[in-house]
């Protein structure tokens, strides 16, 4: 038996989450959404911090240091797929809850650790965050403005793109490799390891003024005028992504733009200058009539839209991108599946009663 309202291609996994911030819970909630069954052990007194990333969770309190509390988690761990913990390295092997423990009690179990640093090296002990993992990564000095300081990238970079995506990547893996093994193993999700492989693509791309990782330069980087953002005439913002040659062109016809610009498109030296044109032109008109004029052509062009005005774009509407659930509104789960689809459900603290079911249905 699991959740009712389940169909997504999960449905049948069990999960036991550890309260965490960040990642962690963004694992959860993907594989909540595609339908597993997610046990999370949460403190006492423990208030959901955010509903929508804690969503579809049996809650538990438990308290970690007692023998009732450990002995709660063994008979889960006893049961799950899939434990899901970021803490410092050390603190679950002190709790009797390591990997070894674990796995002899359960050797089908995918154990997963998220941390930021990893399980090991000299940086392994000490605290940090996002901004603090992708520095050394090479990622966060690429992002900014020339000469100026980086720019923290909100924690996407690190948390949720080298961190999340790839744990829940790694236990997916883990779990098909189960599949002809029939054994569990440790996935050791690190960001740094996973915002090192974001970068795969700029580490491997011959370097030159075009393609740079040098801060504020480079076709990406924000230095050519054909790849930014530009302020309209009533302060709303728009971007354009005109890459490719017939798509420039469309750009600059579409947008009456001066003739100089048709010329040497990619040639850096000319990038500054004509940014001032286009920053020029694009100021004499609303973002609402630059939409009309170029939105939904080979343009390459969107108006920047705030998070909470997101909902109301007609692409993201008629995507069902954001889905109104429980009197708030909620990011729609992705992927998406065609046969057997996600669902948002709602969290319950009914941890201990879905643990019970799972050691008695075996």
């Amino acid at each position: 038996m699991t959740d009712s309202a389940s169909k997504g291609p999960l449905t049948g996994l069990k999960v036991v989450e550890f309260q965490g911030i960040g990642p962690g819970p963004h694992v959860a909630m993907l594989l909540a959404d595609m339908g597993a069954e997610v046990v999370r052990i949460e403190r006492e007194g423990h208030v959901p911090m955010n509903t929508v990333v804690e969503r579809a969770r049996h809650r538990a309190a438990v308290d970690l240091k007692s023998d009732d509390g450990r002995a709660f988690v063994k008979s889960a761990l006893a049961k799950a797929d899939v434990l899901i913990e970021g803490f410092r390295p050390g603190v679950m092997e002190r709790l009797g809850l390591g990997p070894d423990e674990m796995l002899a009690a359960n050797p089908r179990l995918v154990y997963a650790r998220m941390t930021g640093w990893g399980q090991d090296g000299p940086l392994a002990m000490a605290a940090g965050h996002d901004l603090n993992y992708i520095a050394i990564t090479g990622a966060l000095d690429a992002i900014g403005k020339r000469n100026d300081l980086p720019i923290p990238p909100q924690n996407l970079v690190g948390d949720f793109g080298g961190g999340s995506m790839y744990c829940a990547l790694g236990i997916l893996a883990a779990l098909w490799e189960r599949e002809r093994s029939g054994k569990g193993q440790v996935v050791d999700a690190a960001i740094v390891d996973g915002v090192t492989s974001l970068m795969s693509f700029f580490y491997g791309q011959p370097h030159s003024a075009l393609r740079t990782t040098t801060r504020g330069a480079g076709l990406l980087g924000g230095a050519a005028h054909f790849y930014r953002c530009y302020t309209c005439k009533d302060g709303k913002e728009i971007s354009v992504g005109a890459i490719e040659p017939q798509f420039y062109a469309e750009l600059l016809q579409r947008a009456d733009a001066p003739e100089k610009l048709r010329e040497g498109q990619m040639n850096p030296a000319n990038w500054d200058d004509y940014a001032d044109d286009l920053a020029a032109m694009f100021a004499t008109r609303t973002q609402a009539e630059w939409c009309e004029l170029l939105e939904g052509t080979d343009a390459c062009f969107a108006p920047v839209v705030p998070l909470d005005e997101a909902k109301d774009h007609p692409h993201m509407k008629a995507r069902g991108a954001f889905i109104e659930h429980g009197g708030r509104w909620h990011t729609a789960p992705a992927p998406r599946f065609d046969r057997t689809p996600n669902t948002i459900r709602d969290s319950a603290q009914d941890g201990e009663a879905v643990v019970e079911r799972w050691s008695r249905d075996g």
